[in-house]
Order: C-alpha cells, then structure tokens, then sequence
C-alpha cells in the first residue's frame, strides 16, 4: 500500500513539473513573437497601436473570466493572440470560448471594436492548422529565423466577434 502510495505521489509531482514545463514552452512562444508581431500585422494592413501581454478579466458581477496572453488594440480593431507550443482542437475550442467572453465584456463595456482572434504556436498539425483558419483565426507559426501570419482565405474568412 505504501508503495502505491508513494508512485501515486511521484505521478502527481512529475505531472506538476511536466504542467510547468509546457506552461514555460508556451512563453517562449509569446517571448519569440510579440516583439515583432505588430509590424507583422502591419504587413497585412493592421495598425495597433498598444500590445498588452498577460491580460487578466476578472468580472465577477457578471461572472466573466478569463486570461489573455497577447492583446494588441486600435480604436477599430482588437486582435487576441493565443499562444501555445502546440495548439491542438481543444486550444482552438477553447480560444473561441475566449473571444465569446472578451465579446460579451465588450458589449458591457459599451466597447464597439472588432475583436479579431490569432492562435500563435511552435508546431502546428495540418488538421489543427486547417481547424484553425476554418474557425476564423490567423494562425501564427515559425519560418526561418522569424514567422509567418497565415489570414483564414479562401472559403475561410477572419472571424470578427
């Protein structure tokens, strides 16, 4: 019995660290593009003018939370850049749950911009990249010693919420 327990505990421990690590692989991901990522965006026609990274809402009359990794803004448009090391369906499921949030504590907050979203990752499967830009995002992947922004085009167009 004690020796299940002591496993049980040495799991748990590792799952900890293991949670960590990936947690630390996705700031690298933020580290790598933020600095860069308006004036790409810039290339594509975007002007913002303020990046926020680590954004929190926390609206408890409203029962409204969340967390932003990077938030870049205009007086027209907002985009939500979420970043992952290696965004699967449910990252991108979860980052529609994000902007439909960020969506309803706009409209109370009388914010009438476009709110754009982006999911930004180290390695992006063809299906989960397809999935991606099917749902409306820009996907935000690495090339050569900087990344590339792929816009949903074609049949798929940029989500606005």
């Amino acid at each position: 019995m004690a020796a299940i327990q002591a496993t049980n505990e040495q799991m748990k421990a590792t799952d900890k660290r293991i949670g960590e690590l990936t947690n630390r692989f996705g700031e690298m991901v933020e580290y790598m593009i933020v600095p860069n990522l308006v004036a790409k965006f810039h290339e594509m026609g975007f002007e913002f003018e303020k990046t926020h990274r680590d954004t929190e809402i926390k609206d408890r009359e409203h029962n409204i939370f969340t967390e932003i990794d990077v938030f870049l803004e205009n007086g027209d448009k907002v985009m939500i850049v979420e970043t992952k090391t290696k965004p699967n369906v449910d990252d991108i499921n979860n980052h529609i749950e994000r902007m439909e949030k960020l969506c309803k504590y706009a409209d109370l907050h009388n914010d009438k911009r476009k709110y754009l979203g982006a999911i930004a990752g180290v390695v992006f499967g063809n299906s989960e990249k397809t999935f991606a830009l099917k749902k409306g995002f820009y996907v935000i992947e690495p090339s050569g010693d900087t990344f590339n922004i792929t816009p949903p085009t074609g049949s798929y167009y940029p989500h606005e919420w």
